[in-house]
């Protein structure tokens, strides 16, 4: 058995084998001059899956969503967010540190902010008030357990941007588990966004890199960007190879991850200190809150670890993530240390 069986995050897995051949065989130049294929291959094919004019290869979906903002907004003005989402609360302030904006957050409902609540806080710019510019959208949602955010959602917040003339972001780091898990496909929810955000180390497996897709004009001022911002790579066909494989081999795949968080969610809910809803776990994410009469989060996750489960505490609970490197008997293995550690 392996010495730990890790749901800390889908950030973890590994690159396939045919990840690491493919890098050995791939075509390389130099990308920040334009002329790495390999790239270029990976960049048309996002653009092609997402329905958009092109796409900028970038090293991390942060940088992937610092760009937007900065690509969509100019100093002084203001980005609706929603007030658990990753952009604001996991992006080391890069609104505020780079593009030098004043986030508005927002409540929600399971990451669907209202979108009267949406419109009643869009302003017009003043001498006292800064001007509502953009809005960023996060599907999955990661600190809501990632939940899918409803394509209805979207579309009603897109009609009020619209109104306004405002800009409509998607953080989609886990965008193909979104359509995977409500049958959308993802061009329908990135119909609804002037640019999207995906990555692909995460549930598809690549060791590094997220996509920024948009029209071929912002994107070219992205690259720009990205330049600035430190993330021009060099012979990145080596990463983007693996790229093209998790885009064409990884997604399907997605749905294992899915049943296996349901089947875990469905063996611990009852357990004492701990709430959750499994009906609500609809992807690879599992959150839940932990009260316990004798035991601490901290002293949970240490217990857990010392029975070999990984897992984050977060958010007054603990979070748990199935990917590609967790199989069926990892799942078991948890549900087991689970139950030893929280028998009644």
């Amino acid at each position: 058995m392996k010495p730990y069986s890790d749901f800390r995050s889908d950030t973890v897995t590994r690159p396939t084998e045919e990840m690491l051949q493919a890098m050995l065989k791939a075509e390389v130049g130099d990308d920040v001059l334009g002329d790495d294929p390999t790239v270029k291959k990976l960049e048309e094919l996002a653009a092609s899956i997402i329905g958009k004019e092109a796409a900028l290869f970038v090293p991390s979906g942060t940088m992937g969503n610092s760009i937007a903002v900065k690509m969509w907004t100019r100093e002084l003005e203001e980005v609706i967010v929603e007030e658990k989402s990753h952009i604001y609360n996991m992006e080391s302030t890069h609104m505020t540190f780079i593009s030098r904006v004043t986030p508005r957050p927002l409540p929600s409902r399971r990451g669907a902010i209202a979108p009267e609540l949406v419109r009643k806080h869009i302003r017009m710019p003043s001498v006292h008030t800064p001007r509502t510019s953009l809005i960023c959208l996060e599907n999955t949602h990661n600190n809501w357990g990632g939940a899918v955010v409803p394509l209805e959602n979207f579309l009603a917040i897109r009609k009020i941007a619209d109104e306004f003339g405002i800009k409509v972001h998607l953080d989609g780091a886990r965008i193909f588990n979104a359509s995977l898990a409500s049958d959308v496909p993802v061009k329908e929810y990135a119909r609804c966004c002037d640019s999207v955000m995906f990555c692909l180390s995460k549930g598809l497996s690549s060791p590094v890199g997220s996509l920024l897709v948009a029209d071929r004009e912002t994107i070219e001022y992205a690259r720009r960007i990205r330049k600035a911002l430190g993330g021009g790579m060099r012979q990145a066909g080596l990463l983007a190879a693996c790229g093209i494989i998790s885009l064409t081999r990884m997604v399907d795949r997605l749905r294992e991850d899915h049943e296996r968080a349901r089947r875990l969610a469905q063996a611990i809910y009852d357990l004492p200190g701990i709430t959750l809803n499994p009906e609500e776990v609809e992807t690879n994410i599992i959150i839940f809150y932990f009260n316990h009469p004798t035991m601490t989060i901290p002293e949970l996750v240490s217990r857990l670890k010392e029975k070999g489960i990984l897992c984050l505490p977060v958010f007054g609970g603990v979070r748990l993530v199935t990917h590609k490197d967790v199989d069926d008997e990892d799942v078991e293995r948890a549900i087991k240390a689970f139950r030893e550690i929280l028998a009644r």
